[in-house]
């Protein structure tokens, strides 16, 4: 940890307001990013943002940086809260059956290869498949392919084994090709 985080964290574990006006301007968008891809309405949003920095704030004294950065503490608040606000106010969710066929060996890297995309017709095809997984799948996918995040990292904020998200991460990219050529032939 630098020096400059270490002394963010002594400023926040003794409740210095400018501290944390720098701690929100510094990680605000990252955690609303985060939250936001979990809780789609903005008001809600909003809402949950604020309870991330508050719980964040009130139990700064657990945060260990010999167990991940503060950043990914942080994220893993985000994640948690929203889900929990998510069950709460009982958001629909559509969930799309696992695909039970083999698909061939090449599957994770067209996968990766639509994320990569930039035409507006795949963005789009992305995008509506996306939206049609569960809220913990679409958090996967977007930490991993947007967020850049490792799966040690994302394993950490979705308080999972680094085994489970790999093969989670799989699954799901399975999933989102499935999706993918389902819309394509119904579009033809």
């Amino acid at each position: 940890m630098s020096i400059n985080q270490h002394k963010m964290i002594q400023g926040l574990r003794n409740q210095d307001r400018s501290t944390q006006e720098q701690t929100l301007n510094e990680y605000g968008s990252m955690v609303f990013a985060t939250i936001s891809r979990i809780v789609l309405r903005q008001e809600d949003a909003e809402e949950v943002y604020q309870d991330v920095f508050v719980k964040a704030f009130r139990h700064i004294d657990t945060f260990d940086e010999t167990k991940t950065s503060f950043s990914n503490w942080l994220c893993r608040i985000a994640y948690n809260v929203s889900l929990n606000f998510v069950r709460d106010h009982k958001q629909p969710v559509i969930y799309i059956d696992d695909m039970d066929t083999a698909l061939n060996g090449k599957l994770n890297q067209e996968i990766d290869h639509l994320f990569w995309q930039q035409d507006e017709h795949t963005i789009q095809a992305v995008e509506q498949a996306l939206s049609l997984l569960d809220i913990k799948e679409q958090s996967l996918i977007y930490m991993y392919y947007f967020d850049n995040l490792s799966i040690k990292e994302i394993a950490y904020i979705m308080d999972m084994q680094p085994s489970t998200v790999g093969s989670s991460l799989h699954r799901i990219r399975r999933k989102l090709y499935k999706i993918i050529i389902d819309q394509q032939s119904s579009t033809l």
